[in-house]
């Protein structure tokens, strides 16, 4: 894979960079543009139209239709500042053309300029939606233009762009036309690639997105460019596959410690374990145990679905760290996780003669310096920990592997600090949140990635109930008898104080209510803003059956194992992403007891939360559930777009697997035959956000 990692000539290097700049703007523009990330002439010739408007002929007032964009020519008759009641600017306008026909401008925010441009006698076109106001027909905000004599109206449709406050489209316009006056659009793809893609020209879908064909109707312009924008998120694609990859090469340049072990420590915990691992967990840990051998650092991703048994795994890798003479680290994003992780790893390890260094923020001074003294002098090989793990106190003698759970969770600095505990350290991610093949072939392109695709043998299938408000007393009533049958129950609420907006029911609230309701049954309370200390004693009472009814917010969401717990109730549910809902639903069902979630919604249910509702019911598969959140969100907020590191995808659209497949060839034939043109693509697309793609 060393070809990869070519680097183009230099000149061709510096022509790259000195082309880019966007020329004669000031500091003011400068800031406006990139905020929309405009900051070469590359991106404003990739800044393609969301919309196009009609501004080809002129519509008579007497034919305006409500609701219906269209353009008008109109002399102004009066325009006034009113006070309706807040200050606006108003200007009564007739047709030009049909003197009779009168309209309303109106304006709740404006400049002196406007005012001026609408002085009496003015002719204007103005663009915009009519509808009736209680002073009779009316614009709000039109786009208005002066008209003067000899200038035509235009001959094709209106390019409209994603813009930002205080960058009007007629700016964005003029400087979008000068990029690509000063761009040569020279096709980054291979001449043979793109006729066996059969994908267009790339200078001609530019002109065709920016400049759509004369005389053509909107509805025609979005059949013709149709090609353009398959071949726009073809190269977006193949550059965002060849940042990727470029990455993962690198990595393999990068000198790693070598953990290789003779099986001791690990065969030993194999064989002490009351249970035998699935194939799909002996696959993954063979692939993990293979990339801690190799020279470079493991990037793995190790994806399972809820309850698929990923943290035993993890406890074989840190065991396969120890026998080699290294160190290891668990990061986890919340100390309920965090403890649950280092509660069952330490019952695993303390059999084998293994300390594990527990941290967290909560933790006394003192019991906190003598752990992070025995980890600088390799007294102990192992902890576990929250964000605590990345203070400036914590060193390691010898770091060989850090693993984030939840990774997601994490921003990119943060899993960074961890890795910089050490001199290039083998790195496992872990993930209960299932990964969309398509999202794994782009946004994870970088990584190596295991999965854990079938439960262990002995896990019930959790039956899925919806539930409205108004059932309410048949659900209290079903914990009630399942509580008293000896099993136990979680009640989960998606806030802790009283919100008068969301007019949502509370933890406290719901506990409150719940001890009126269940009387004889000790129920808890969990959430967020309990003392660490208080939490886990509500949690420790619940794992011994002391509380039979825990009421708790989403801090339950992951890492909480108690077998004995068979039914789940989640109050408004509709509010909860589906991750979450699967995630929570996960947390029933490990136990021999037949189990139930029951999904509890109120009031009147928006299309988006009865379609989430309706996914969460009729699947289990947490893969399945996945690519449907996919499809419902977007990978943005499917992955944490702020979280991730890792540049967006602006045009591309991860439903379409065979394009992502395609994309991806392509990339690799870029990359082996074609450096200099993988380069100039990259360049393209990426410009410098290719930095981002670190962690």
């Amino acid at each position: 894979m060393a070809h990869w990692s070519r680097r183009m000539p230099s000149s061709l290097l510096t022509e790259v960079s000195n082309a880019r700049r966007i020329a004669g703007i000031g500091p003011a523009l400068k800031e406006k543009l990139a905020r929309l990330g405009l900051r070469t002439d590359d991106d404003l010739v990739l800044h393609f139209p969301l919309r196009y408007e009609d501004e080809t002929y002129i519509t008579p007032l007497a034919e305006a239709q409500p609701g219906v964009a269209a353009q008008f020519e109109v002399e102004v008759i009066s325009t006034e500042i009113a006070f309706r009641p807040r200050r606006q600017l108003i200007s009564r306008v007739r047709d030009v053309a049909e003197s009779s026909s009168e309209l309303m401008l109106r304006f709740l925010n404006f400049y002196p300029s406007q005012q001026k441009m609408l002085a009496q006698g003015a002719r204007l076109r103005v663009y915009g939606e009519v509808r009736r106001g209680f002073f009779g027909d009316e614009i709000v905000h039109p786009r208005c233009t002066p008209v003067r004599d000899g200038i035509p109206l235009p001959a094709s449709l209106t390019p409209v762009y994603p813009t930002t406050a205080g960058l009007g489209q007629g700016i964005l316009r003029r400087h979008i036309e000068a990029a690509l006056a000063r761009t040569e659009l020279i096709d980054t793809l291979p001449r043979a690639l793109v006729v066996q893609q059969e994908l267009l020209e790339f200078s001609i879908a530019v002109d065709l997105l920016h400049h759509p064909p004369p005389a053509l109707s909107v509805d025609a312009i979005q059949r013709v460019t149709r090609l353009a924008w398959q071949r726009v998120r073809f190269d977006e694609l193949v550059a965002q596959q060849i940042s990727m990859r470029r990455a993962y090469a690198a990595r393999r340049t990068c000198g790693a410690p070598l953990i290789s072990s003779d099986g001791r420590l690990t065969n030993a915990l194999l064989k002490q374990l009351p249970f035998t691992l699935t194939a799909a967990q002996q696959r993954v840990w063979r692939e993990i145990a293979a990339d801690l051998a190799q020279p470079h650092p493991m990037q793995r991703l190790l994806q399972g679905d809820v309850g698929s048994g990923k943290t035993i795994v993890a406890a074989l890798a840190m065991l396969q760290t120890v026998e080699a003479g290294y160190q290891s680290a668990l990061m986890a994003p919340t100390e309920i996780l965090a403890e649950q992780h280092y509660r069952k790893l330490a019952a695993w390890m303390e059999p084998l003669g293994q300390r594990i260094a527990w941290l967290s923020g909560s933790q006394k001074k003192r019991e906190r310096t003598t752990l992070t003294a025995a980890l600088a002098n390799r007294e102990i090989m192992m902890a576990v920990g929250t964000h605590a793990l990345l203070e400036d106190d914590v060193s390691f003698s010898r770091f060989g592997l850090a693993i984030v759970d939840e990774q997601h969770r994490f921003g990119v600095h943060q899993r960074l600090a961890l890795k910089r505990k050490g001199e290039a350290p083998h790195q496992l991610t872990m993930s209960a949140t299932p990964i969309p093949r398509t999202l794994a072939m782009t946004f994870y392109a970088d990584l190596d990635v295991s999965v854990i695709d079938a439960l262990p043998p002995g896990r019930t299938p959790v039956t899925t109930r919806l539930a409205a408000e108004t059932r309410r007393a048949e659900v209290i009533a079903r914990v009630r008898d399942n509580c008293l049958a000896g099993r136990q129950a979680y009640w989960v609420c998606p806030l802790i104080e009283e919100s008068e907006t969301l007019q949502l029911k509370t933890a406290e609230e719901t506990y409150a209510q719940l001890l009126a309701d269940l009387p004889g049954l000790r129920i808890g309370l969990v959430h967020g803003r309990l003392k660490p200390a208080e939490k886990a004693a509500v949690m420790a009472s619940f794992v011994r059956n002391e509380v039979q009814v825990l009421v708790a917010t989403t801090v339950i969401e992951v890492g909480v194992d108690v077998p004995n717990a068979s039914v789940m109730v989640i109050e408004n549910a509709e509010r909860f992403g589906l991750a979450q809902l699967h995630q929570l639903r996960g947390r029933v069902g490990r136990g021999a007891a037949e189990s139930a979630c029951v999904l509890l919604y109120g009031g009147a249910l928006s299309e988006t939360a009865r379609q989430r509702l309706k996914i969460i019911y009729e699947n289990s598969d947490g893969f399945e559930i996945a690519r449907q959140d996919l499809a419902l969100r977007g990978p943005g907020e499917f992955i944490g777009a702020r979280q991730s590191g890792v540049p967006l995808l602006r045009y591309a659209n991860l439903d379409d697997t065979e394009l992502v497949e395609r994309a991806r060839d392509a990339a690799e034939l870029l990359l082996r035959d074609h450096p200099e043109l993988a380069e100039r693509h990259l360049q393209r697309w990426l410009g410098g956000r290719e930095d981002l793609l670190k962690a």
